[in-house]
Order: C-alpha cells, then structure tokens, then sequence
C-alpha cells in the first residue's frame, strides 16, 4: 500500500470515529450556536402603583420589566431606590436577586419601596450582572401626599358636588318661630361602590358666616348603604333670625372623617351669601346665639357615645366663645375705621 493509500484510508477512520462518538455520546458536538452568545439585559419598562398608604408612609410597588436576548443570563440583581424629589436625600432601597433568565424573553421584577407620604420622589433602577452595571432607568412620582389612608377611604360619596349647579347640602323652613327658625337639612350620600358600605354617620352643623360661630349642630346615623345607592340623610337645626348661615355636612367612619359637603342658608334679607364667598362683616347680637335657658335637649348624646363627631359639642357656645368672637368683631372694626 503506497503512501496515500493510507493517508487517505486514515482520514476515513478518523471521520468514521468521530461519527461513531457523536452518535453514542450526547453532546460529544456542543452546540455553538447556543453555548458561546452573549447574553444581553435590558430594561424594557418601569411601571410604579400604590400599594398601602397609612398616615405617614405609602408602599410604591415598582415593576420592572427585564428583557433578555441572547444566551442565559446569570447572577442577575436588580437595586431600587427612591430618592426625594425636594431634598435631592434617599429615602430607602431595596436590592432582589433574579433567577437565571434563559433565551429571548422578558420578565418582571416586582419590589416594594416604603416612602413618607409627602411630596414627590425619583426612582431609580440598577440591574447588574455578575456585580457589573448593564442597565438602569428612571421614573418620577409626584403628589404621593395626597394618596389616601386605608383607614379613612370609603366608596360613598355626596351626591351632589356644587359644580352642576345643584347644593350638596339643602334646607327648607321647618318652622319660623320668634327670632327662631328651624331649618330642616339634608343632603344625598351615593355609595359607588360594589360592596355595601361600611357604618357611616353624619353631622350637620349651621355655621353663622360672618363670625363662624356654631348655632347648631346635630349628628344622625347613616348605617350602611347598598351599592350604587342613594340614601337622603336629613335633620333639624335650629339658628336665630336674621342672619346668613354656612351649612356643613361631614362625613364620619370609626371615627375618622371621611367627606365633607358645604351650602349656605341665606336668611339675611339684605345680603345674600355663596359657599365659596367670603362676605363682610357685619353686626352680630351675639345673645342670639346662647342656648334656650329652658332648653334640656342635648341632640349630640348619641354622637358624643360613639366617638363619631369627634367631641363636637352640642348646639349653640358657652360665655368664652362668645366673648371671643365679640374681641374679634371689635377688633376688626377698629382696623377698618383706622
């Protein structure tokens, strides 16, 4: 046999071999075209939600969506931190290790930040690889102080807000006695939710415009309204003649109030009065506003067991609340006539 006789029958050993092995021996042949791509992290989009909101602290949840091309992408951490929008300081920080992304896809990381609840932060993203920053991103929150507080959110609401020309709160004469009228005031409550509401009570208090002294102030049991439902509370206040009156209406649950609504009641014939006005002074007789002195029907008792008015009082005020509001008319002429 010449020389390239056996080179030639060599070769075909060699590749009769290997052909042998690959087909015993599972990934005798690596794929290359899987095994040697790099893998590359990016971040697709943040999205940011409110979580629990107590009274001094809300819960940002930040989903972050990782999208990975090319081969597995391992030892993989994504770093939030929110940082105050005002005094430029960090606020807090979480760090989360992600499994190992394999193939072309996205993922989510969801982390939750702890904030105080005021003003306004900008989180900041940073995702590494092997203890190497490949990726970050960042997004603002503003108004995070206006986030409500689980304990004082409801889904009842009043009816009637003043901007489509209707009053959120309303009264007719019940009966004009002397220098006396009592006003009989109601509003409407709509629960716009989809579960029955939570045990709800309402104060309505008659404010004298000028003066903010109380003339009267009652409290009456809403109990629990049926979604998408509409109950008309209502009750009778009674306020001196002659003069005009801020009627306001708060809502209570456990406690913690939960709405407020405000009409006026016009019963000074020479000015009238808007709920969103402010008007002149004028003279106040202040007698006008003390209790009857045979007068022995305390209507807060029910509010004042429960807590709900949050010890409001009862109608009419004592001799130092008058004086008071007298000092500050007297001082108020006397700045205009200087």
């Amino acid at each position: 046999m010449n020389r390239e006789t056996a080179l030639a029958a060599g070769i075909v050993l060699v590749v009769a071999v290997s052909l042998v092995a690959a087909a015993v021996v599972p990934g005798a042949i690596a794929d290359t075209d899987t095994d040697v791509r790099p893998s590359y992290l990016s971040i697709e989009e943040m999205n940011i939600a409110p979580g629990a909101v107590s009274g001094g602290s809300a819960n940002l949840t930040v989903d972050t969506r990782l999208t990975n091309r090319g081969g597995p992408a391992e030892n993989v951490t994504v770093f939030v931190r929110a940082v105050n929008l005002e005094s430029g300081l960090e606020e807090t920080t979480t760090e989360t290790a992600v499994p190992t992304i394999s193939g072309d896809r996205e993922v989510p990381v969801v982390q939750n930040l702890s904030v105080a609840r005021e003003g306004g932060y900008r989180i900041e993203t940073v995702v590494f690889r092997d203890g190497e920053r490949v990726a970050e991103g960042t997004k603002e929150v503003q108004g995070v102080g206006t986030l409500t507080p689980e304990y004082a959110r409801t889904n009842v609401e009043f009816h009637w807000q003043g901007d489509d020309g209707l009053p959120p709160v309303e009264y007719s004469i019940a009966d004009a006695g002397e220098n006396r009228t009592a006003l009989n005031v109601s509003t409407f409550l709509t629960n716009e939710g989809d579960g029955d509401s939570e045990e709800l009570r309402l104060v309505l208090t008659a404010r004298q415009s000028d003066s903010n002294i109380v003339a009267d102030r009652v409290g009456v049991s809403v109990g629990t309204i049926a979604p998408g439902r509409t109950v008309s509370p209502n009750a009778e206040l009674t306020v001196p003649d002659g003069y005009n009156y801020y009627l306001d209406a708060v809502l209570w649950k456990d406690g913690v109030v939960v709405g407020t609504a405000r009409s006026v009641a016009n019963l000074d014939p020479t000015e009238t009065l808007d709920a969103d006005e402010t008007v002149e002074e004028v003279g106040i007789e202040v007698s006008d506003f003390e209790d009857e002195p045979d007068s022995s029907d305390d209507r807060m008792t029910e509010e004042s067991a429960d807590g709900a008015a949050g010890g409001a009082g009862v109608p009419g005020f004592t001799a130092l609340g008058a004086l008071a509001a007298l000092a500050a008319s007297a001082a108020l002429l006397a700045r205009r006539n200087s």
